[in-house]
This record gives structure tokens, sequence and C-alpha cells, in this order.
């Protein structure tokens, strides 16, 4: 992959501010929410600094809530529009390619385990295809690139259901897309997640909160 091609796009996260209380309450028990917030800034903050090494034009956050400590330099915050995900997922979108007019590849905040390199080939291979596609292990997606974006592909697409996935490359295709597909990755929805995720990334800052919980599987 050159790194011209790379230049030529954007990267786009979509996350919330990690606040006890409102990020990953499925956790909670057996973590604390206090113990659940510092999971979820720490997978925040692992993504945004693996983001920030992949040599993008852009790199866009679009945040519910407020900026914190956590985020690196070099990004551009937008708020999170819409009401239901599929909505804020299209606004998302929409809000990147008004700040510029290249190919966008959108992850969220609940895979600290990527790899720099695994986003390097999803933003390469939207010069060959129309849109990229990372399935998650629970049924849903953790990745999704489009040349452009388009609301029609996202909304309605029923969000956190074991359908998701297959509901939302279905969208693609059959607008006549040429779709490339990622490998599949695990979200951190729940604490087999977590644990499972903090061992495929011993070092990231996620394994490292885990440990530090009183939460022991």
């Amino acid at each position: 992959m050159s790194s011209h091609r790379l230049g030529g796009a954007q990267l786009l996260v979509i996350a919330k501010e990690p606040v006890p209380g409102k990020v990953k309450t499925r956790l909670s028990p057996p973590c604390t929410p206090r113990e659940a917030a510092a999971l979820a800034g720490a997978a925040l903050e692992d993504t945004l600094r693996t983001v920030a090494r992949v040599p993008v034009a852009r790199r866009v956050l679009a945040l519910d809530g407020a900026p914190g400590p956590w985020l690196p330099a070099g990004f551009t915050v937008v708020p999170q529009r819409g009401g239901g995900l599929d909505e804020r997922l299209a606004a998302a979108f929409d809000d990147a390619h008004r700040l510029s007019h290249i190919p966008i590849v959108l992850i969220g905040m609940d895979t600290p385990q990527v790899s720099a390199g695994l986003l390097a080939d999803a933003v390469s291979l939207l010069g060959s295809h129309d849109a990229v596609f990372g399935p998650a292990t629970d049924g849903g997606f953790w990745l999704l690139g489009l040349r452009a974006p388009d609301p029609d592909l996202l909304l309605g697409v029923p969000m956190s259901e074991p359908t998701t996935g297959e509901i939302q490359l279905k969208r693609l295709t059959e607008a006549g897309m040429s779709v490339a597909c990622l490998p599949c990755l695990t979200d951190v929805d729940t604490m087999a997640d977590a644990v499972e995720v903090a061992a495929l990334a011993p070092r990231s800052r996620f394994a490292v909160a885990l440990a530090g919980t009183a939460v022991r599987s």
C-alpha cells in the first residue's frame, strides 16, 4: 500500500465521552460504573492513538460529550447528531464528508485491539472498492468504509442486533457497491469480551485498566 493512497482518505471515530453510568453499562455488574467508564476510556484512548499512527489526510472524532485529556492532537472533533445509532452514524459520515470530500473509514471505540496496519489496509482497499466492511463477532460490525457517504446506506438498519452486520452488508451489496471485507473482530460489550480482547492486546491501556479492576474472571 502506498502512503499517497492512504493520504487521500480520512479516519472517523464515533465515540462517547467515558462518563460513569453512561458508557459500557453492560459491564456493571460485575464492574462498578466507575470501573466500566475507566475501561471505556482506556479503549477509546487505545483506539485514538492507533488511528493517530495511520498516515491519512484527516482524523475526525464524532463525539457524544466533551473531549478530555484522552484525546491526542491532530483530531477534528464534531458533535454527534441524530437519535438512534443509525442516524448518528449517517450524520457522522456526512459531517466528515463536509470537512473533506475524500473516502472515509469509520470505527467505534469498542475494539482497542485494532492495529494501525489493519486500519491502513481498510483505507487502502477503498482505492479499489466502493466500501470496506469489518464484521464483529456479535453479529454487528466494527468498521465501515465508504468512498462517499449516502444516508440511505445506514438509515433504518437495526443496530445492536445479531443481524445488524448481515443487514448492513446487504444494504451495501444491494446498492451495487463493490465491498471488501476485513477480519472479524470482537467488540467489547460484556466482561467475557473484555477478557478476550485484553488477552489479544496485553500491552494496551485497556488490558492495564482491566487488570486494575476488582473483577476477576
